[in-house]
């Protein structure tokens, strides 16, 4: 079997521009190109475009909108893969849009499955009905988004996924939560478990706090107090370490098996 290689993660925090599209792809746009270090994939936070905004009518971007295209452009120019969340209309309903997006420009997505209705967002979005898993050199990826974090059984580790991955607009009120429940999707599915939040205070006046974060497969926190506040952080996940762990623990083997239905 052929070991795969560490997957080398930049994780971008950033104070969102309120609804201001243009001026949130810039601000990636610059931190991008100040990244010192080369990496496999690019984390930006949940509606990193707009901020969490329930003003969908007039943000709405087509699925293969301005932002999709920045992303592939980023993708190729800086030759990472790149995620985060975005605004999207389709057949006459609007989506919290995941894009993962590749160098070659292949886009796969995830629709957010659990909408926060104390936000009212599941007046606004149409709630997804399947999980994505992506592959990145030789590691399976579950992406999911924000209040999905508090579902364990959506992101149960039934199909081997190595990195469970969330973006997020996860407020200062509810941190706490945001901390313990990442640790302890790290530990219950034997993955790595990344966190990826905003900073700032959105339109609503809803202060955010960062705290992304990195846990390895037995909930240890391996990234530095520098996520609650640093805007770009670079961090590399040990595969053979995953790998160790699994092998010598199999509690995955003892998880029980059933079919996810929406």
């Amino acid at each position: 079997m052929n070991k795969k290689p560490n997957l080398t993660l930049a994780i971008l925090q950033q104070d969102l521009v309120w609804e201001n599209p243009q001026a949130n792809r810039m601000l990636f746009e610059n931190i991008l190109s100040e990244l010192t270090k080369p990496c496999d994939l690019v984390v930006l936070p949940e509606m990193f475009t707009t901020g969490f905004s329930m003003n969908a009518a007039d943000l709405w971007e087509e699925p293969d909108g301005p932002t999709t295209q920045w992303m592939k452009q980023m993708a190729a120019t800086h030759n990472t893969a790149i995620t985060g969340s975005i605004i999207i209309k389709e057949n006459n309903k609007f989506y919290n849009r995941l894009l993962f997006v590749y160098t070659d420009g292949e886009v796969r997505t995830y629709d957010k499955r659990h909408c926060f209705t104390l936000a009212g967002e599941h007046e606004v979005y149409t709630p997804g009905t399947d999980r994505l898993q992506v592959e990145l050199n030789g590691w399976q990826i579950c992406p999911l988004i924000c209040y999905d974090l508090r579902f364990p059984v959506w992101a149960r580790n039934t199909s081997d996924y190595d990195l469970l991955l969330y973006v997020a607009n996860w407020p200062k009120t509810r941190i706490k939560a945001w901390d313990t429940l990442l640790q302890a999707r790290a530990i219950e599915n034997m993955s790595y478990c990344v966190g990826v939040n905003r900073i700032g205070e959105d339109g609503n006046g809803y202060p955010y706090v960062g705290h992304s974060a990195v846990y390895d497969p037995l909930g240890e926190l391996i990234s530095t107090a520098d996520f609650e506040s640093t805007i770009a952080q670079i961090v590399e996940l040990d595969a053979a370490y995953l790998q160790k762990v699994r092998d010598k623990l199999r509690f995955l083997d003892d998880r029980d098996s059933f079919n996810l239905e929406v």
